[in-house]
């Protein structure tokens, strides 16, 4: 028959074993839980392990190509319509990541603002995002980011369509 004493450091030593053991988990890869009824490639959740760091990227806008344009088609000056903005943007954030040390397999939440087309009656242009999006992300990707994509009235400068910001991890 156990003593109380016995019965306590049964109880302390699983506790101890469940503490130390689950820091081994902590060095596992960064999860994603993939949205199985989509096409588009979007992670419904990601995890992230504790042995990362997080690494926070500001808002990227599109950047002015032609500003003879700006006064008569403001959208030509920052490269045209949502796919072109967009395709820019990405370009530039993958250059910024890459400086870094990092890659877009790296990204583990997209946030997007999108302004609403006037070609469109005022909607925003998914479609024209998605193109652009999927140059950059597809379901062969180990790791897929989660993503919000949000309408705005309208962004810094008249023309611009397109802001997104990421947040991308790396391991320490």
């Amino acid at each position: 028959m156990c003593s109380k004493a016995t019965k306590s450091c049964g109880f302390i030593s699983l506790v101890a074993t469940c503490l130390f053991t689950v820091p081994s988990l902590a060095s596992a890869e960064v999860t994603t839980h993939i949205h199985h009824d989509s096409d588009i490639p979007v992670a419904t959740a990601v995890e992230i392990p504790s042995d990362h760091s997080v690494i926070y990227l500001s808002g990227k806008l599109p950047k002015l190509q032609n500003a003879s344009s700006s006064s008569t088609n403001p959208y030509m000056a920052y490269g045209g319509d949502t796919k072109a903005q967009a395709i820019s943007v990405l370009k530039d954030i993958e250059n910024t990541l890459g400086r870094l040390g990092l890659r877009m397999e790296d990204i583990v939440k997209v946030q997007v603002y999108l302004v609403g087309d006037p070609k469109l009656n005022n909607f925003m242009d998914t479609e024209g995002f998605s193109e652009a999006y999927g140059k950059f992300f597809s379901k062969k990707m180990k790791n897929l980011p989660s993503r919000t994509l949000v309408q705005v009235s309208n962004l810094a400068k008249p023309g611009m369509l397109v802001e997104i910001e990421v947040t991308a991890v790396r391991k320490k």
